[in-house]
């Protein structure tokens, strides 16, 4: 196992998503496979944790409409 990798954004800070983000089935309310956000819409940080098994960053965005979806560094850039 490595150690924790230090996180690229953090709380509070506007991001953009880089690709379409889609659920992978842990979304609750929507179905598997439901566009959740399209690429360009722009979010904030509201948490950032850690994957338990690899110890990688994940970050909780608020999208538009209040939308909050996980999201992986290669997900994201900073606004």
């Amino acid at each position: 196992m490595t150690g924790e990798r230090i996180p690229r954004y953090q709380w509070g800070q506007p991001v953009t998503a880089t690709m379409d983000l889609f659920n992978d089935g842990t979304f609750p309310g929507r179905e598997a496979g439901d566009l959740l956000v399209q690429v360009g819409c722009r979010g904030e940080v509201v948490q950032v944790g850690s994957h338990e098994e690899t110890n990688m960053p994940v970050y909780l965005v608020e999208f538009a409409e209040g939308l909050v979806v996980g999201c992986l560094e290669e997900e994201l850039v900073s606004v």
